[in-house]
């Protein structure tokens, strides 16, 4: 059954009359739902590279795009160390879709990094109990939006060549600059008006269910009042702030583990329905599950995930309690810490899910190579969005970590 069909022909309706899932063992329990889901036709869909609306649809049937909402709007409460394991789950069953809900999660978390108090609770009121989706305009390599003051509004005016979450997405995050100065204004804004203008020219190796294509901003109008963070056009600037880039750059390392425990476990299943021993070795197996190089093979590639996985919930602990902390008490130089163990995370598994995605195939065999497998989509996901920002930059923060107790300063990469 394609996800298409899950959803119209109430599959994804498994959670009507559930009892909604009250712990976070739970709610990974859930996602777990969700990425079997996705998992059943993940190769043909990404072949077709339509807009996942069904997809989308399915995170929010299964409650997930609401994880961590207020309880009091309908929202899960959860903390972000389960919301990094939701989105490693979901992205075992289709890195696509696990890739736009940990975007969602971070835009939707936008308001706490930047936003005022009032700012915080509307915008939190309005996603979670309305089932809405972000998606954001940000890309910090191209221009910045223009903004211009017209009165008692901002009108954002420019272009972004990547914008993940697009077409599917409810509400639309923009970043851009003041005219004639260096100010940096967020607002949230609907995404379905005329000035959101999407190229629909997504169309990349890996990571195509993203809907990662450009986006023009034409003349899009908020009040003052909607600057995320600014009190009477003045912002008001806190260490918090800037924890936008390490909680995202998590979001990566935890997307980029469930798509090698996804290649892994696909590759195993096939490895013991369809794998054939080797017959000229002089010690002939019987069966492919008994050949001594694919058992130390699969052992090795398990252990460096199951390492990486330590790695990430441990640094996933350390973010979330400073995430669900008053933000006045974040420091610099803790914000660095975590920041420098995020990087360390982010380049263990880019190099371990890379070999992964790789040795799979010397590990299920040359007829595992058919286009009709489809073990490709696990190495063509992550080598795409793992290009994001180079890996030496990562390794580098460490060292200066390391070497001399250097934490980076906050840049819209560190």
């Amino acid at each position: 059954m394609t996800i298409t069909d899950a959803v119209t022909t109430g599959l994804s309706d498994r959670w009507l009359g559930a009892p909604r899932p009250q712990t976070s063992r739970e709610w990974i329990d859930r996602a777990e739902e969700v990425a079997d889901i996705l998992a059943v036709d993940a190769v043909e869909r990404d072949r077709a590279n339509a807009t996942p609306r069904a997809e989308v649809q399915l995170l929010k049937d299964s409650g997930l795009v609401t994880l961590l909402g207020p309880r009091a709007h309908g929202g899960a409460g959860e903390s972000w160390d389960t919301a990094y394991r939701v989105i490693r789950a979901v992205a075992r069953g289709d890195g696509s879709i696990g890739q736009v809900l940990g975007y969602h999660y971070l835009w939707a978390w936008a308001a706490r990094l930047v936003g005022t108090e009032e700012q915080i609770d509307a915008v939190e009121e309005l996603y979670t109990a309305n089932d809405f989706v972000f998606g954001g305009a940000v890309n910090p390599r191209d221009s910045d939006l223009v903004v211009r003051e017209d009165g008692d509004d901002l009108v954002f005016s420019g272009r972004k060549s990547f914008s993940t979450g697009g077409q599917i997405s409810d509400l639309t995050v923009l970043e851009g600059v003041l005219e004639g100065t260096e100010t940096h204004i967020f607002a949230i804004v609907p995404t379905a008006q005329e000035g959101i203008v999407f190229g629909n020219d997504w169309d990349n190796l890996g990571q195509r269910l993203t809907e990662s294509g450009s986006v023009e901003i034409r003349d899009v109008r908020v009040p003052w009042t909607a600057a995320a963070g600014f009190v009477d056009r003045v912002f008001q600037p806190l260490t918090y702030n800037t924890l936008n880039v390490p909680t995202i750059q998590l979001v990566f390392a935890n997307f980029y583990l469930g798509i090698a425990q996804g290649a892994l476990e696909t590759a195993s299943a096939y490895t013991r329905s369809t794998t054939r021993p080797w017959p000229y070795g002089g010690d002939d197996k019987q069966h492919a599950t008994d050949e001594w190089y694919l058992l130390e093979g699969y052992g090795e590639l398990a252990s460096k995930l199951w390492a990486d996985e330590a790695l990430l919930d441990a640094v996933g602990s350390e973010i979330s309690a400073v995430l669900h902390a008053p933000r006045e008490d974040l420091t610099a130089r803790r914000r660095g810490e975590i920041a420098v163990r995020i990087a360390a995370g982010k380049l263990r598994i880019v190099d371990d899910g890379l070999e992964v995605a790789t040795k799979i195939y010397e590990l299920t065999g040359a007829r595992a190579s058919a286009n009709s497998v489809g073990l490709d989509i696990f190495w063509r996901n992550l080598r795409t969005h793992s290009l994001h920002d180079p890996i030496a930059y990562k390794k580098r923060e460490v060292g200066d970590y390391v070497l001399r107790n250097e934490v980076p300063e906050p840049t819209w990469y560190t």
